[in-house]
């Protein structure tokens, strides 16, 4: 296909290869494998807003609000607990920001909801693929999506005490051809619904039913997923492969982090999602001021 060059979002145009855009991360949850989980809080949503106002100084395009861990070896939430903890969140950040918000979920009545509440992007780890009825709830709110390829098995995590979870025995014929004709089902999907794709972002899933060393190849080759012609979102920050690359947990992950970041926007990142937006704003810039010097 050949990319569609601006994309509306809200009050606000992103103009796709002009620079990376930074998606702030918004955990609404007890168990975020990076720690950062606004949950058990009774002030939860208080916080949320704290966090949200402070990305959004530091330079945060999007935030991302989730309300189901998706960490090696995590439980599946029911819809119910995800929209009492996502929907007060989404809400509060609607009444003092214009800034979007994607809502990081897989389930249909979940999205539906978020996007009625202020959301304006669906950021589906799954792809389409785990609750088919998402793709036509994306479609008739005529919201961009993103497609995540993700070949997660809670039988394949390894729990490490000081590391977290990682996926081991997870085999490919061949990872990137692999990952490509995977993301290829999520994107007939999303045809078939309707969803045209000016509106569909991919994200090579980094950390989703893959070992160490299979991330970090598909890191070092993304340049092939963004041969098919989509923006593309990195989702790197503070993960597994980088605690055990480097030996380190996952509160001292952002260096990593940082160099996944650089990776990323060579390799052709249109949005890096991250923890901690400081950092990897400062990191963007720069990058791009290399990569990009006519943008």
């Amino acid at each position: 296909m050949t990319p569609q060059p601006i994309l509306h979002i809200r009050n606000s145009t992103w103009t796709w290869g002009a620079r990376t855009y930074i998606m702030g991360i918004l955990n609404v949850t007890p168990d975020s494998f990076s720690g950062d989980g606004l949950l058990p809080a009774a002030d939860f949503v208080s916080l949320a807003l704290a966090q949200a106002e402070r990305m959004i100084c530091e330079g945060a395009d999007i935030l991302d609000v989730g309300g189901e861990s998706t960490r090696p070896g995590s439980e599946p939430v029911a819809a119910e607990e995800e929209l009492r903890r996502v929907l007060p969140v989404i809400k509060a950040l609607r009444q003092i920001s214009d800034i979007p918000i994607s809502i990081d979920t897989s389930k249909a009545v979940v999205a539906e909801a978020a996007l009625a509440a202020g959301a304006d992007v669906v950021n589906d780890v799954w792809g389409l693929r785990l609750h088919a009825d998402i793709a036509g709830v994306v479609a008739e709110a005529q919201v961009p999506v993103v497609l995540m390829h993700n070949r997660s098995h809670p039988k394949a995590a390894s729990i490490d005490p000081a590391l977290g979870g990682r996926y081991v025995g997870v085999e490919y014929e061949n990872l990137l051809e692999d990952v490509k004709q995977e993301l290829a089902i999520s994107l007939d999907l999303a045809h078939r619904a309707g969803i045209p794709d000016e509106r569909i972002i991919l994200d090579p899933g980094i950390g989703f039913g893959k070992t160490v060393s299979q991330n970090l190849e598909l890191l070092a080759r993304l340049d092939e997923i963004k041969a098919l012609g989509y923006p593309l979102l990195l989702g790197s920050s503070r993960k597994s492969f980088i605690g055990y690359t480097l030996d380190l947990p996952s509160d001292q992950r952002d260096e990593g982090t940082a160099a996944t970041t650089v990776i990323g926007i060579l390799g052709g990142a249109d949005i890096v999602r991250v923890h901690n937006v400081r950092m990897n704003v400062r990191v963007a810039r720069m990058t791009d001021a290399v990569v990009r010097p006519r943008a």
